[in-house]
C-alpha cells in the first residue's frame, strides 16, 4: 500500500473514520468531507489533525491526493455528488473502506468477528484484553468503545482483530465487507436474518457468511456459537471443523457457577475441565455469551494465559449504546441498549429484567433501522416488548422511506396493542419527556432502545432522571 496522501468522501461515518484514522498513523496525510460532522466521530478526527470540509464539492479533492476512498452512504454516487463524480472522473484510484483494509490486512494474523449481533461488543472485547496484556494488536472495531483513545488502532503485534460487517461494501460494490478482510480466523456470534433491505431473504444473508467460512485457510481458528441455531447449522452445512461455545449448554466452551451482584462471575469451562473464574462487568446474558466465545478464540490460539484474560474481562469498561449506563447520580438508572433488531432488543431487555427484577421496565424504543421499519417485520412487534410495564415509541426514521415498504408509526403503536402491551406513540421530544415526567417513579428502570438519536431524548432522558430523582451515588 503506497499511499502518500489519501481522501475521504464520507468521513464522517464510523468505519470511514475508523480507516481514516488507521491510514494516519501509518504516515499518510488524510483529508475528507462530509455533510455534518457530530462527537463523538469529529472530536476523534480534530485530535488526531485530520482535515474535514463540510459539505461536498470538487474543489475538495486535493490535486497530489494519491487515492480517493468513497463511502457507501445512498448520497455518495456520481449521479446527484458532484464530488463523487469529480473523483471518478478525477483518473485517480477509487477505494471503499473495505478495500483499504483488505490492502492493509495482508499477511496479519487477523480475527474477523461477524454475525447478526454482538460484532462490536466482541470485537472490543477482543481487543481490549489483548491490548491490556500488552500485545498491541491492530483493531478495527465499528463502534466507539469506553477506555479506548480510539476505535481503530495499527499496532505492532501480529494480530489484527477486525469488527465483520456483512453489509455491501461500497455503491459499486455489493461484495460484504468482511469478504475483504483476509479472514484468518472468525469468531461467528449468530447468523440470524437481518438487514431486509439488502437481504431480502434468510438464504441470500448467509450467503455471503457461507463465503466467508469456507475462505479460512486450513490453519485458521473458526469459533462458532452453537446456542444460536443458524450459526451452528451454518458452521455444519460448510463442513468445517470449529470450536463451538455457548452459554450455558453443550459445548467446547460454557460458563458455570454465575453469579451477579451486579457484575458477573462465572467459572470458564473447556467440556468437563474448570480453566478460570472470570468476572465481567456487563449487563445481560447475551453478554456473557460474548465473554465465553471471546475467551474460547483468545485461549484456543494461545493469545493469552487465563490470568491476562482474567484482567483484561474484568477491567472492559464497555462499548458506547451496548447497555450503557447514561445516568451518573440517579436513583433511576437509564440504560441505552442499541435496538437495531429484534435480537438485540431483546436481549437488551431480557438483560435489564435480570439484573432489576423489582423494577418496573419503561422502554423508550424507536424502530430506526430498515429491520424495524419495513413492513414484513411487523409480526416481530408482537412479543419484542416481554418484560416492559410500558412502551414509548418514537416515529420511524424518515430516509430511505420510499425505498421500500414503511411501516407508520401508527400501525406500529396498534401492532404492540393488540399483542397486549402498553404502548403509546410519541412525536415531539419535548412534549415525550414531560409524559416520562409524569408517569417515571423512584423504583423505576429505563431503557432507550434506538440506533438512532431519538430526536435528542437519549440525553434529555437521563437528565431528567437526575433532576428528578437524584443521588449522591448510583447504586446499582
Amino acid at each position: 500500500m503506497n499511499y502518500s496522501k489519501a481522501h475521504f468522501i464520507g468521513i464522517a461515518g464510523k468505519g470511514m473514520s475508523a480507516t481514516a484514522l488507521l491510514l494516519k498513523q501509518m504516515g499518510v496525510a488524510i483529508s475528507g468531507s462530509d455533510e455534518g460532522f457530530y462527537p463523538p466521530v469529529s472530536d476523534y478526527l480534530l485530535n488526531a489533525n485530520i482535515a474535514f470540509a463540510k459539505g461536498y464539492r470538487k474543489e475538495n479533492i486535493l490535486a497530489d491526493a494519491d487515492v480517493v476512498i468513497v463511502g457507501k452512504n445512498a448520497r455518495l454516487i456520481t449521479e446527484t455528488n458532484e464530488e463523487v463524480r469529480a473523483a471518478f472522473e478525477s483518473g485517480k484510484l477509487i477505494r471503499s473502506f473495505a478495500d483499504v483494509l483488505h490492502d492493509m490486512t495482508a499477511g496479519s494474523d487477523t480475527v474477523v468477528v461477524a454475525g447478526s449481533y454482538g460484532k462490536s461488543t466482541c470485537t472490543a472485547l477482543l481487543s481490549w484484553c489483548l491490548k491490556s496484556a500488552g500485545k498491541d494488536p491492530s483493531y478495527f472495531i465499528g463502534e466507539v468503545t469506553n477506555g479506548f483513545e480510539r476505535y481503530a488502532h495499527r499496532g505492532l503485534g501480529a494480530t489484527f482483530v477486525l469488527e465483520g460487517d456483512e453489509y455491501p461494501s461500497s455503491n459499486w460494490d455489493n461484495t460484504s465487507k468482511f469478504l475483504h478482510y483476509n479472514a484468518r480466523n472468525v469468531l461467528l456470534t449468530s447468523a440470524t436474518h437481518d438487514h431486509v433491505n439488502v437481504f431480502p431473504t434468510h438464504a441470500d444473508y448467509l450467503a455471503p457468511f457461507r463465503a466467508l467460512l469456507t475462505s479460512l485457510p486450513r490453519d485458521g481458528v473458526l469459533v462458532a456459537n452453537c446456542g444460536e441455531p443458524h450459526a451452528r447449522a451454518l458452521v455444519g452445512e460448510v463442513g468445517r471443523a470449529a470450536v463451538f461455545y455457548s452459554l450455558d449448554g453443550p459445548a467446547h466452551w460454557h460458563a458455570e457457577n454465575v453469579t451477579r451482584n451486579p457484575a458477573a462471575e462465572f467459572d470458564l469451562m473447556r467440556g468437563d475441565e474448570f480453566v478460570a473464574r472470570l468476572t465481567t462487568p456487563l449487563l445481560g446474558a447475551h453478554n456473557l455469551e460474548n465473554a465465553v466465545g471471546v475467551s474460547a478464540m483468545l485461549l484456543e490460539k494461545g493469545l493469552l494465559t487465563p490470568d491476562e484474560l482474567r484482567a483484561g474481562l474484568s477491567s472492559f469498561k464497555g462499548v458506547k449504546r451496548r447497555m450503557e449506563l447514561l445516568t451518573e447520580a440517579s436513583a433511576v438508572p437509564v440504560f441505552e441498549g442499541f435496538g437495531s433488531s429484534y435480537e438485540k432488543a431483546k436481549s437488551a431487555i431480557a438483560a435489564i429484567r435480570l439484573h432489576y427484577p423489582a423494577r418496573r421496565l419503561i422502554v423508550v424504543f424507536e424502530p430506526h433501522t430498515f429491520t424495524w421499519r419495513n413492513r414484513q417485520a411487523i409480526a416481530a412487534y408482537d412479543d419484542v416488548f416481554d418484560g416492559a410495564a410500558r412502551t414509548l415509541i418514537y416515529h420511524p426514521a424518515a430516509q430511505g422511506a420510499d425505498t421500500h415498504s414503511q411501516l407508520t408509526q401508527e400501525e406500529i403503536v396498534a401492532r404492540v396493542r393488540r399483542a397486549g402491551f402498553d404502548a403509546e406513540a410519541i412525536v415531539e421530544p419535548d412534549d415525550a419527556l414531560r409524559r416520562l415526567g409524569d408517569v417515571l417513579k423512584a423504583d423505576d428502570v429505563v431503557l432507550l432502545l434506538t440506533s438512532g438519536e431519538l430526536g435528542g431524548l437519549i440525553k434529555s432522558i437521563p437528565k431528567l432522571a437526575e433532576r428528578k430523582f437524584p443521588v449522591a451515588t448510583m447504586a446499582l
